[in-house]
């Protein structure tokens, strides 16, 4: 199946041999480091009051790059050159914490407060325009920063609730404040097993999607991010989250959807903005009306619904362009192919990593339609080694459940394990050898 897009403007270290101790004692304290270069450090993100897990909290060093997002158990794992460090930990919805950390050896354990979330005394009615506004002009301002590093993407179809599709991508990244800007494919994997269809470029949709794109007409964009929202959208002050510090800022919590009179488009669903940054910390958005269309004339979507989910590190309040943490897209259909109709679900996750802003020469490439996704995978060399040693990959496990179902059902591709090979069964002079 191939998705059109249905709105516009969202498109060793080596070693030389030493010959005299001196070298051989230099090559071995070198070792030495290396091996000391990385530790892992395993823990859980939960709830202080509740002990439930926090799916999506950000872990990070303090004053560094290093950081990462719990997996949707609030699981983490990280790797740190050395200890001590102290540890930034955060979640929408409660208190930042830090934590110093001294030993690896056992798992940690983070609790966070829940924060207070207050509606500020002050005219609501214009108060969430205004910071949508800011919010876009400082993304505007901030738009030519870019950012380097890895995504992790995982993509799962099901189609009567029986999955018949997984890929698994690493990707170079190039991104900004608001968007992935190029891709270039590391290494990829895939599972499928036959079925009435298939999705050859889902990733589409993450990598086109934006909160605000400098070659777009913003005198005619739709996205809640522009000089239109108030044409566009109603919004709606939910309140704000506040701070470690109550006595500053803190996160606002803002509705949105079009507006009533606004039919060829509709979109709801939630902001978060940093009220003394402006900064977008967290994007969630829901289309009810989706309208794309597949490559088989036999077949349409019917009752759609597309959701997009963005979230952009916001761990030291002082820096004012920040890089994005993850993305989720969903789309739940049903599939009509004549009188029969089929639910579908398709759903994705990108996590980003090793993000910083030093410029690279890899050749980056814009989203194109004609993209295919596993005809990418299948282009590049299929490397075990990278998926059975990578920590990005194992934070955030594929259900046993799923993995199984591709085993049972034969299914094809790099997943998935080769059937054990049959005996070579000889006989010979009445023996069997």
């Amino acid at each position: 199946m191939i998705l059109r897009p249905f709105f516009s403007f969202l498109l060793a270290f080596r070693l030389r041999r030493l010959s005299r101790p001196a070298g051989l004692l230099t090559a071995a304290l070198l070792l030495t480091q290396l091996a000391q270069a990385q530790v892992q450090l395993r823990g859980t993100v939960i709830d202080k009051d509740t002990r439930e897990t926090l799916p999506f909290s950000s872990v990070v060093v303090r004053n560094s790059t290093l950081g990462t997002t719990t997996n949707v158990d609030g699981e983490f794992t990280l790797n740190v050159p050395k200890l001590p460090v102290t540890l930034l930990v955060s979640e929408l919805g409660h208190l930042k914490d830090t934590i110093r950390v001294t030993s690896a050896s056992e798992p940690l354990k983070l609790a966070l407060a829940t924060a207070a979330v207050a509606l500020p005394e002050v005219k609501v009615g214009s108060y969430p325009f205004q910071l949508v506004d800011r919010a876009y002009r400082q993304i505007q301002a901030n738009y030519d920063q870019k950012f380097y590093g890895k995504a992790f993407y995982r993509q799962l179809t099901r189609i009567d609730k029986q999955p018949t599709e997984l890929q698994e991508v690493v990707w170079n990244v190039k991104s900004s404040n608001a968007r992935i800007e190029g891709t270039a494919i590391a290494q990829g994997r895939y599972a499928a097993v036959p079925s009435i269809t298939n999705f050859s470029n889902f990733s589409l949709y993450t990598k086109s999607y934006g909160l605000y794109d400098a070659n777009a007409d913003s005198t005619k964009s739709l996205a809640l991010l522009s000089p239109n929202v108030v044409k566009n959208y109603l919004l709606e002050l939910k309140g704000i989250v506040s701070g470690a510090d109550s006595t500053k800022g803190g996160i606002a919590e803002i509705d949105f959807e079009t507006r009533p009179e606004l039919t060829k488009y509709r979109a709801e669903g939630t902001i978060w903005i940093d009220i003394d940054s402006y900064k977008v910390v967290r994007y969630h958005m829901k289309s009810p009306n989706f309208t794309g269309s597949t490559s088989n004339p036999n077949q349409k979507f019917r009752n759609t619904q597309l959701e997009i989910e963005m979230a952009f590190r916001n761990d030291d309040p002082a820096v004012t362009v920040a890089p994005l943490e993850y993305m989720k897209v969903n789309l739940a259909a049903d599939l009509v192919s004549g009188k029969q109709s089929t639910p579908l679900n398709v759903s994705s996750f990108t996590f980003f990593y090793d993000t910083n802003t030093r410029p690279t020469t890899i050749p980056y490439a814009r989203v194109s339609v004609q993209d295919r996704d596993l005809a990418a995978i299948k282009a590049i060399k299929y490397d075990p080694e990278f998926w059975a040693s990578n920590p990005v990959v194992q934070r955030t496990p594929v259900e046993d459940e799923v993995i199984a179902s591709f085993e049972k059902k034969g299914a094809f591709g790099t997943m998935v394990k080769k059937p054990e090979p049959k005996a070579d069964v000889r006989i010979r002079n009445g023996r069997i050898e």
